[in-house]
């Protein structure tokens, strides 16, 4: 047995509760993990609220994250003891995930945890700060410079924002952080935010070509913020989409992609292959201001995880959490 949220959805209805778990709730996998630190993401709210369907399989422990040791190994690439993290592959989903002390996973899932972070340095990263990684290696990528222009990020005081916001500033861009709470403008400057600006401007239904504006975007919210980020981003300038807090469509046209080439990417954290993974993990082990992601973390035991989930829904939550699951 081991201690853990399960998610049940039965006569009852739909619930998501702290208990002890028998270890044959664990599915078939050849790495076992005792869990030392997991995390909670927008998706984690989803599956603990069961406002979308992310959980397709009950009963399941919820937790797309997590990092800890391995106990028990029939992969040739694990052995006892080894440090390792976990983001994503429907972990938390259609697989037992990792808000739990323990978890049972394919080998080829796991990255081996960086030597410059703790396992509770790595949940404060967790999917968030993983994907905000990808979204500034695509915009690298596409040969955005800092002397280019403004980098918009948009949902700025969520997880992925808020670290894309210290990455961005660390590598020298100018960042202007767009947020529905503007009380917390000094946060995100203390971030490395140079503006912030309402979520507003860039929420409503807009046109379909604005005023050149943005040499790169980060966006989390999709709808209209990322119609309207599209719209305004400059000649030849590049959108990296990696979330839907605002909603799954796209209202937009063709205007922007054909008149000023402009190239929106999207961001898959959840499937991206092995490499791909190790060069974030790579790049967040060298680029990333530690003391300015635990400026934005805070603890949580187990026992508090099953109440916030409404709060990440309704946009309560600032910043990262970061779950001791063993206590």
């Amino acid at each position: 047995m081991f201690k853990g949220i399960l998610i049940t959805k039965d006569d009852a209805g739909y619930q998501a509760q702290v208990q002890q778990i028998d270890n044959a709730v664990l599915p078939e996998g050849d790495v076992t993990v005792r869990v030392e630190w997991s995390t909670l993401n927008y998706k984690d709210g989803l599956a603990l609220t069961g406002s979308a369907p992310v959980v397709r399989r009950f009963p399941l422990v919820p937790g797309i994250d997590f990092a800890g040791t391995v106990t028990e190994s029939s992969n040739a690439a694990w052995k006892i003891g080894d440090k390792v993290v976990l983001n994503g592959w429907g972990v938390g989903e259609t697989h037992c995930g990792g808000l739990a002390e323990m978890a049972r996973v394919k080998g080829e899932w796991l990255v081996a945890l960086p030597a410059a972070f703790t396992s509770r340095q790595a949940m404060a990263i967790g999917t968030a700060g993983y994907t905000a990684m990808l979204c500034v290696q695509a915009l690298e990528k596409h040969g955005i410079q800092p002397a280019d222009g403004e980098i918009l990020v948009t949902g700025a005081n969520g997880g992925v924002g808020s670290v894309a916001i210290i990455l961005l500033a660390k590598l020298g861009y100018q960042v202007v952080a767009s947020t529905g709470r503007l009380a917390d403008a000094a946060h995100l400057k203390a971030l490395g935010a140079s503006t912030v600006i309402d979520r507003a401007e860039l929420s409503a239904p807009g046109k379909p070509i604005g005023k050149e504006r943005w040499a790169g975007v980060v966006d989390t919210v999709g709808s209209h913020t990322l119609a309207n980020a599209c719209a305004t981003t400059k000649y030849r300038g590049a959108v990296a989409a990696c979330g839907l807090a605002g909603g799954m469509d796209f209202p937009a046209t063709v205007a922007p992609f054909i008149l000023r080439g402009i190239t929106l990417y999207g961001i898959d954290s959840v499937m991206a292959p092995l490499e791909v993974r190790r060069s974030a993990w790579a790049r967040l082990a060298q680029d990333l201001d530690l003391d300015k992601l635990e400026s934005m973390t805070r603890e949580i035991s187990l026992d508090e995880v099953p109440a916030i989930g409404q709060q990440f829904i309704s946009g309560q939550v600032r910043g990262r959490l970061v779950v001791d699951v063993n206590r």
